[in-house]
């Protein structure tokens, strides 16, 4: 009896120190909900870029991340507006919108993610067909073009090369809307003189038996800044290490998607995803010549920015010029790169 009620001391007063022990510890922060937008995939790596056990390593730790899949990106906008999204991913044309127009005047740069027309890459293509009446630029004046969002990104590039021909919207040429799996059938059937083509569409034998392309993003503009990560100060400033962390775990996941090593197991990764056939990617995903220009490091080209939007403004599209640099933060970024190293 008296071994019982010593030892029952002792599991009461272990069980105290216990609970005291528990309470006078630190207690560990909840990881930091990150809402990012993503538009098409696998152009976006965003909702497939952590498919690879092992990449993200501060998943779960100090973030958790949750993708969102938006139509356009003027819905981003208007999320980032009603503190429904924390990362927008915006292009050029998209971002100067938000700025100047939505008055997201604390919106900064933090990634990359997609570029055109850089050299030695693909991008978008504007194809017209092989036997039809359009031999240059200049034979689309009174022609009926079709774009993926009028306004859009790759709409302005369109319009840009137009622009070096004098040829205006509207005054010179008509514009219609179609989604890009409709383009090859939207040029066949001669509902548009000239559409917007991108892969895998454009891949079909059948439509690259009859059409051919007039002009890429190169000759429209040269290099341009199709997507990149943005977020508001406030929130920048409020996770900064969460932020680091997710970003570390972007740029090891771009090192792994394009390493060639890797190429088979990424395609596999973008077409469990999309519920398209591998087969469908194997002859441009993640390659030189096809596919869009991913920097390694997920580092955008802020000068390619400012000079996008200057082309933007030379249309008539926005009011004013943009300097990138004054609404970029990659502090964050530089110091996951390190990390990563």
């Amino acid at each position: 009896m008296q071994f019982a009620r010593i030892f029952a001391k002792g599991v009461t007063g272990a069980a105290a120190l216990a609970f005291l022990l528990a309470c006078a510890a630190p207690s560990r922060a909840e990881p930091v909900k990150i809402r990012i937008g993503w538009i098409v995939s696998p152009a976006s790596l965003i909702p497939i870029m952590f498919a690879k056990p092992g990449i993200a390593k501060h998943d779960g730790t100090s973030y958790t991340l949750e993708p969102i899949h938006f139509q356009g990106s003027n819905l981003q906008i208007t999320a980032l507006q009603s503190g429904d999204l924390d990362i927008a991913t915006l292009g050029f044309s998209s971002f100067s919108v938000a700025v100047e127009n939505a008055g997201i005047k604390d919106l900064r740069i933090i990634a990359d993610e997609i570029q055109d027309g850089v050299s030695g890459w693909g991008g978008a293509d504007f194809m017209v067909l092989k036997d039809g009446p359009i031999k240059t630029v200049d034979d689309l004046k009174g022609k009926v073009l079709a774009t993926n969002v009028i306004g859009g990104g790759v709409d302005t590039i369109m319009k840009a090369m137009l622009f070096k021909h004098h040829l205006l919207e509207k005054r010179d040429f008509t514009e219609i809307e179609a989604a890009f799996p409709n383009m090859n059938a939207v040029l066949l059937e001669h509902k548009a003189d000239l559409v917007t083509a991108a892969h895998p569409f454009e891949d079909d034998p059948g439509f690259q038996a009859k059409a051919r392309r007039l002009f890429n993003t190169r000759d429209a503009m040269g290099k341009v800044e199709l997507s990149f990560w943005t977020a508001r100060t406030g929130f920048i400033a409020k996770n900064r290490a969460a932020l680091t962390d997710l970003l570390e775990d972007y740029v090891r996941a771009y090192h792994w998607f394009l390493d060639p090593v890797n190429r088979a197991a990424a395609i596999q990764v973008a077409s469990t995803f999309t519920k398209v056939p591998a087969k469908a990617f194997e002859g441009w995903l993640f390659t030189p010549q096809k596919d869009f220009y991913r920097d390694p490091n997920a580092t955008p080209d802020l000068a390619a920015i400012s000079s996008d939007i200057h082309a933007q403004k030379e249309l008539g599209l926005v009011k004013a010029d943009l300097d990138a640099k004054s609404y970029a933060d990659l502090s964050l970024l530089e110091t996951a790169i390190k990390r990563v190293k």
